[in-house]
């Protein structure tokens, strides 16, 4: 654990204690750490008090340089360990809903038992956040909306549909596959997909104004509001396939979806260990 690894933690946890904790230190080898960091630039970056710490405008400075650092270290460090063989590498990625309650998890536990040493961190996002931290070097890739995001390397992976989620005896369930100009005119609880939303592209590229009644970024919360008949919404099918017992789910006209793909700033770059995996993933979806 370097310095650098240690004052971020500090900063992330609001306190030395807590960073102590976390990383399982003494809080005083974590404040002399961060002291040793202090001394090397000459300035004070943490400001100490009983309710925590907070940066001080030279810590705020200093930060993204000290995080860029820190990703450095962290890369080098796995480029030895490539050097040496896959060995117990970190995959950092980012996620959205669809993606890490359905397939993910499935993929994390076949590469695992391939490479057992290796150890994930899920980083759980909408489209333009996972991009941006992409570009920051948060993750090590992540998994976009092309759309979405640029100056990134993109793979598209699959498409995903969207369906209609509707109360059991809303009208509309009669039909086998409902008219998203129906939808539009019901009480729409939409679900909440940051900058971009699938949804209300294709009611605009439609020409429609639907009358939306909720954002809500869980959509699960959603399902149990459409439940409570709340509304209608429109959801990805990956999300809702199991759930005809409680609502009822219908196909759109026109179909409604996005394409679903995997990003990263330089693949011949990446550690090791997240680029075996990435190729993993890409494999998969050659073969399903």
């Amino acid at each position: 654990m370097n310095r650098y690894e240690v004052f971020i933690k500090v900063v992330e946890c609001g306190s030395f204690t807590k960073a102590a904790e976390v990383l399982d230190y003494t809080q005083s080898a974590v404040s002399q750490m961060v002291h040793t960091l202090e001394e090397e630039l000459s300035t004070v970056l943490l400001l100490r008090s009983k309710n925590g710490i907070t940066l001080t405008a030279d810590g705020e400075a200093y930060y993204p340089y000290i995080c860029s650092i820190n990703n450095a270290h962290r890369e080098l460090e796995e480029k030895y360990r490539e050097m040496q063989g896959l060995g117990g590498g970190k995959i950092r990625i980012g996620s959205f809903t669809s993606v890490s309650r359905n397939w993910l998890p499935g993929l994390m536990k076949a590469f695992k038992e391939k490479y057992p040493d290796v150890r994930f961190e899920l980083f759980q996002g909408e489209y333009t956040n996972i991009g941006q931290w992409i570009k920051e070097g948060k993750v090590d890739f992540g998994f976009v909306v092309p759309d979405a995001v640029s100056g990134l390397q993109v793979l598209p992976l699959y498409t995903d549909e969207m369906v209609a989620v509707l109360p059991k005896n809303h009208p509309l369930a009669a039909k086998e596959t409902v008219n998203l100009a129906d939808l539009a005119d019901c009480p729409n609880i939409l679900l909440d997909e940051g900058e971009l939303s699938v949804p209300l592209n294709a009611y605009e590229k439609n020409h429609l104004e639907p009358n939306i009644q909720y954002r809500v970024y869980d959509d699960y919360s959603i399902v149990t509001m459409v439940e409570q008949e709340l509304g209608v919404s429109v959801l990805y099918k990956a999300v809702v396939q199991n759930l005809e017992r409680s609502c009822a789910v219908r196909a759109i006209n026109p179909i409604v979806g996005r394409t679903v793909a995997i990003a990263c700033k330089n693949r011949k770059t990446l550690p090791v260990a997240s680029r075996y995996f990435m190729d993993f993933i890409w494999e998969y979806f050659q073969k399903h």
